[in-house]
């Protein structure tokens, strides 16, 4: 009885405390919420990317195999590089792989935030249209911003496909940017823009306004509701729309960036043409399920990580700054 006494003493203190803290904190004075730093979009697309980068590796391999698909798949792909380098070798280019989310992400979400709050009508709200302007907006800034990276990472993830004498054996990423520089002058570091920046916009576009359009699709059945089967779900087909219009501009953006000086590719345009003509119009969507496969995961993993980082700022700033948010 003494013991069951004093836990029930100990506990009375414990439990009026924790209600004199809510009622302290629902007095607290309601605010909007504050816009989250601009580089959580390039830090949870770089997360993401750690787990989807060897489907990425796979996808640019396949895109600058040329030919028929037969003895060049998949699954020969996914061979070669094990028995050449092994587990390590499916990480080849991940230097640059974080390089470009921290440029082409970081840009995209930053823009696409920025343009949503300018873009919005008196009363907060945001019509489709405007929207998907402030997507394809973004999608341009962060294509040109990770355009240089882009060509890095996929000269570093092709590297090993090509013969020893040939490869260019870049140390990282920085040292990939400097030497192309170096090599190919400063337009170099740009090779393939129109192609990537077209690309951008489309996937830009497509995937941020497509997964809330989804989103609000599957709300209005009985189906589903806020979670996480929601987001998945909403982000699977998102991530099948971007994948199939991007694929043709990514076939091309990838040929262009890997060829080197006598690159038989002149433009968007051409590139498509020649491709389509030489090798089926079936090749201008080589990579398309790695691209999927990979897209689908990662679309999931930077939402679900950029949320993370923004409740955890969130629920910081309301505990130092003593304030509820509307």
């Amino acid at each position: 009885m003494a013991n069951a006494t004093t836990s029930s003493d100990t506990a009375a203190p414990a439990v009026l405390a924790s209600s004199t803290t809510l009622n302290k904190s629902l007095e607290w004075p309601l605010v909007k919420k504050p816009h989250p730093p601009f580089y959580f979009g390039g830090f949870a697309a770089c997360a993401a990317n750690f787990f989807t980068h060897p489907l990425d590796l796979l996808k640019v391999r396949l895109q600058t195999v040329k030919g028929s698909a037969g003895k060049n798949g998949l699954s020969h792909v996914v061979r070669s590089i094990y028995a050449e380098q092994g587990v390590l070798g499916f990480y080849n280019g991940i230097s640059a792989a974080v390089l470009r989310q921290m440029t082409y992400s970081m840009a995209r979400f930053a823009t696409y935030e920025y343009l949503k709050k300018s873009l919005a009508t008196e009363d907060g709200s945001l019509p489709f249209y405007r929207m998907t302007l402030a997507g394809v907006a973004a999608g341009a800034v962060g294509g040109i911003c990770g355009t240089p990276a882009d060509i890095v990472l996929v000269r570093l993830q092709n590297d090993g496909s090509l013969p020893i004498e040939k490869r260019r054996n870049y140390k990282n990423a920085f040292d990939g940017l400097f030497r192309i520089a170096r090599e190919d002058g400063a337009g170099g570091l740009f090779k393939g823009a129109v192609p990537n920046v077209s690309r951008a916009m489309l996937i830009t576009g497509a995937q941020l306004c497509s997964y809330d359009a989804f989103k609000d699709l599957l709300l209005s059945t009985p189906y589903f509701k806020e979670g996480l089967m929601l987001h998945f779900s909403a982000s699977f087909l998102a991530g099948f729309v971007a994948t199939t219009l991007t694929s043709p501009f990514d076939v091309v953006k990838t040929r262009i960036m890997n060829a080197g000086p006598a690159s038989p590719y002149k433009n968007l345009v051409q590139a498509m043409v020649v491709i389509a003509k030489e090798e089926g119009p079936l090749a201008l969507y080589k990579g398309w399920t790695p691209a999927f496969v990979r897209m689908a995961p990662q679309t999931i993993l930077t939402f679900i990580f950029l949320e993370q980082f923004r409740n955890i700022y969130w629920n910081n700033y309301a505990s130092r700054n003593k304030v509820r948010f509307e």
